[in-house]
């Protein structure tokens, strides 16, 4: 293994809990300690002076990963390990009488010592690409409250039996301006029966407030993006959006070819279907939905866009969903893994996207 000690550290958002083990004997004991830099760098310190021969961290993926992980590589003779522990049956605690921070450290040492962590590991970005990432999440977050304004909009329109355009219609300048018309502040609603104009007038602030913001963010983000060529290479595919290909770059990482295959970055954004397996019979299930959800929404929902502008996405969707409308959704799931492939192997060479040509049909058996 090549280390002396392996440090399991569950980290908490005020108080952590390390499990010290000797990764020769197994012989283990725990440490509490506050979750501050300072703190975790006095414990890394001491124990790597102690090890001599080399130290172990491992951590579970989270808020505080980061900057754990920051501390712990600028320490000679630690080896930082961060693991994504969702999905794995190891971690489901519910057949268990007792699950402490000291069993989830316990349990991240045990498994680092016998070599059977979760794999591949999760990878860190550099600072400055975490916090770039982070705002395309936090963008996300702001749409979020922007669509839940719109439908409180419209549970108010509909408690007081009046109707609104369907879809993106009634976000429209004329849409939002006969909203304003019907809004009234709520510290004018001297009658009861106009209570619904002032929490119509509340909505219409927040949703001009929140759109404020998503262009002020929007202009960060294009401005961050103007510093990688490879955000605007992305965007060579019709249908794929400076959102999403940031967001393809972000997560795919500086070195593309780190995933060694398509299907392994496919496992990473889970898009690709759950296997159930019983003696003679494998059934293939819905996608797994681990890694970043993020990611693997932005690729769905752009999927639908590179199908309506793409004729080679047109025959995808057309050969997986079999002409049915049923299976469309699966077939644009499916488009939705088949882009980022594509994507992921444009980076790779560095080339805009030239589509695939159509195969040519078979000829037709000549009947003597």
């Amino acid at each position: 293994m090549g280390y002396a000690t392996i440090l399991g550290l569950d980290l908490g958002k005020f108080k952590s809990v390390c499990c010290v083990m000797d990764a020769d004997t197994g012989r283990h004991a725990f440490e509490t300690l506050a979750t501050t830099p300072a703190t975790i760098h006095d414990l890394l310190t001491r124990h790597a002076s102690a090890a001599g021969a080399g130290v172990l961290l491992v951590i579970e993926t989270c808020d505080a990963a980061g900057w754990v992980h920051d501390v712990a590589c600028a320490i000679h003779g630690v080896t930082v390990t961060v693991v994504h522990t969702q999905g794995d049956e190891r971690w489901r605690w519910r057949k268990v009488k007792r699950k402490t921070d000291r069993d989830d450290a316990l349990k991240l040492a045990r498994l680092a010592r016998l070599g059977e962590l979760p794999q591949p590991p999760v990878h860190v970005p550099a600072p400055a690409r975490r916090q770039w990432r982070r705002l395309v999440v936090h963008r996300r977050s702001v749409v979020a409250r922007r669509t839940r304004s719109r439908n409180a909009i419209r549970s108010i329109y509909n408690q007081q039996g009046l109707s609104l355009a369907r879809g993106n219609k009634q976000w429209t300048r004329a849409g939002v301006a006969q909203l304003q018309a019907d809004a009234k502040a709520i510290e004018d609603c001297d009658d009861a029966l106009d209570l619904w104009r002032g929490r119509l007038h509340v909505e219409l602030t927040l949703m001009a407030a929140v759109d404020a913001q998503l262009k002020i963010l929007d202009a960060k983000l294009d401005a961050l993006a103007a510093t990688d060529p490879r955000v605007a290479l992305l965007q060579t595919v019709r249908g794929v959006g400076p959102r999403l290909a940031e967001a393809v770059v972000l997560h795919v990482g500086e070195d593309p070819r780190r995933f060694r295959t398509g299907e392994q970055l496919a496992n990473f954004a889970g898009l690709v279907p759950k296997q159930l397996a019983s003696g003679e019979t494998t059934r293939l299930g819905h996608i797994t939905g681990r890694g970043p959800a993020l990611l693997r929404s932005l690729l769905v929902e752009s999927a639908w866009m590179v199908w309506r502008l793409n004729d080679w996405a047109q025959h995808f969707v057309e050969k997986v969903s079999r002409g049915g409308r049923g299976r469309r959704k699966l077939a644009i799931v499916a488009l939705a893994r088949k882009l980022l492939i594509l994507l992921w192997g444009m980076l790779k060479s560095n080339r805009p996207f030239r589509a695939p040509k159509p195969k040519a049909p078979k000829p037709a058996l000549a009947i003597a």
